[in-house]
């Protein structure tokens, strides 16, 4: 279950106008997979916010810069992975770096940057940034996760 099935990358200027198609790439390959609605939902509000932070706070308005975005299909899976120019991704080789916000923090104090990784960290199921020569943001969610909790629950009562 450890095997990548599929890699998908894709390359696009560092403008939020190009969002959109990230999204509907991803919408087209979680469909595929058998996510449900709500998690391609999920994926897709998480990508897009990943994506429009590294164009407000990564690249400044005169810069021209990329961002990468992969897409690695597993059989119970599919990790994102996102990163600037300056920060290529090793599907195989991820770090776990600290989050740049502190998990017990309440949501309340959160601004700016750190409340859209809290968003990030609540819809997806692992979050890890990789800070490096860039920065690079790996993002999973399980596949079926909603069915097996489901059945734990009718198994437990």
């Amino acid at each position: 279950m450890n095997q990548v099935l599929d890699f998908i990358e894709m390359r696009i200027p560092a403008n939020s106008e190009y969002v959109g198609v990230i999204r509907l790439t991803l919408s087209g390959i979680a469909n595929r997979m058998g996510f449900s609605y709500d998690d391609i939902e999920d994926l897709k509000i998480a990508v897009s916010e990943v994506i429009n932070n590294a164009v407000q706070y990564i690249y400044k308005k005169s810069e021209k810069g990329f961002i990468e975005i992969g897409f690695a299909i597993f059989e119970d899976r599919l990790k994102v992975l996102i990163s600037d120019q300056s920060n290529r991704f090793d599907i195989m080789n991820e770090s776990k770096q600290p989050e740049l916000y502190k998990r017990n923090h309440p949501v309340e104090f959160l601004t700016g940057c750190g409340l859209g990784l809290y968003l990030i960290e609540t819809l997806m199921d692992e979050v890890h940034i990789q800070h490096d020569d860039g920065v690079a943001v790996f993002m999973t969610k399980l596949l079926e996760r909603e069915q097996v909790e489901r059945n734990a629950k009718t198994v437990s009562t």
